[in-house]
């Protein structure tokens, strides 16, 4: 069933914040962010030689992103829906409150990309060992490469003494300076869930009367990790079934590997190869799933197809099949 598309830039984008005193934020519903315009400003121009790129090629060009702004760390409050601080032009000046500032797009990029079988990228890079910490989506414009939307939550153990959290959190939080933040907005996986499902039925990307399943959109992650293993496992823990969502999803590693003949064994490797400069923290989930939206934007530039590349069985969840022949294990 075909759905008008909706489309919304968003909001934050969060990097490190190191050495930079928060103020007290209150705990405010907030409903999901309002649209906002598609940015477009100009990238550096290419050769003629790069115009068709070659996938086989020893070297993979690089598209510098350059803009006009300094890169300004994200309010990871405002990611939450609970920034009290809109109106504190101090506040305004030193974070971010833009997710698609460091994502933006060029027109002439855009006339590049090949015909996608998706109309969406939901890129994930979900955080916690033990358990998920961190649950950031960014919704990618598969024709267009926009950012359309975003996906934020800070996520509470749910089997975890309060000590231990507080230590678990100070080893990982900590060292970016925002630990606050987490314990001030932080939610049951459950309540993520629910909110996230909320989402993606505004967004007419999923729902009960589609069968389940997304509507034409997939995750993207880098790896299996994230939904092949860390989802069903914290959904055991917090007493509650596989949702029909996470049953099939994209391995950036394998397209990548698949398109550029090179396999990459992490983001940061990727980034490299492609000369994309780090922005934000790496471990920060917010910082790594917009690092990993800009991957996506540059092997979309670049025409890469991007597919679908494991899938659950339904009737034995813990049975995933892999689609490509061709993959990083």
């Amino acid at each position: 069933m075909a759905f008008a598309r909706v489309r919304l830039t968003t909001l934050p984008m969060i990097p490190s914040l190191f050495s930079i005193t928060l103020k007290p934020f209150l705990h405010i519903p907030h409903p999901l962010p309002p649209p906002m315009r598609s940015l477009f400003i100009p990238f550096a121009s290419l050769s003629a030689s790069q115009t068709h790129h070659d996938p086989s090629a020893p070297s993979v060009p690089s598209y510098p992103r350059k803009s006009s702004q300094p890169w300004k760390p994200m309010c990871l409050y405002y990611t939450q829906g609970k920034c009290t601080m809109m109106e504190d032009p101090t506040h305004l000046e030193k974070f971010n409150h833009d997710c698609s500032r460091d994502l933006q797009v060029t027109n002439y990029m855009s006339h590049r990309i090949c015909s996608q079988n998706l109309d969406y990228f939901l890129v994930l890079d979900l955080e916690g060992k033990i358990e998920i910490l961190e649950f950031p989506v960014l919704m990618i414009d598969a024709n267009t490469m926009d950012v359309v939307d975003f996906f934020h939550r800070f996520v509470r153990p749910s089997e975890m003494s309060e000590k231990r959290i507080n230590e678990y959190i100070e080893g990982k939080y900590g060292k970016f300076g925002v630990d606050r933040v987490w314990h001030d907005t932080a939610i049951p996986f459950k309540d993520v869930l629910q909110q996230f499902e909320a989402w993606l039925i505004q967004h007419q990307l999923w729902g009960e009367e589609l069968g389940g399943c997304l509507n034409r959109a997939a995750f993207v992650t880098c790896g299996n990790w994230d939904l092949k293993t860390k989802v069903p496992e914290q959904c055991k823990v917090s007493r509650m079934k596989l949702p029909s969502y996470f049953m099939e999803w994209i391995n950036l590693k394998d397209v990548y590997l698949n398109f550029y003949k090179r396999r990459a064994t992490g983001m940061m490797t990727m980034m490299k190869e492609l000369h994309l400069p780090l922005l934000g923290s790496h471990h920060l989930g917010f910082d790594d799933s917009k690092n990993i939206a800009r991957v996506v934007q540059h092997m979309l530039a670049d025409g890469a197809l991007i597919e679908i590349t494991a899938r659950r069985n339904p009737d034995s969840l813990e049975k995933v099949e892999f689609l490509f022949k061709n993959r990083i294990r």
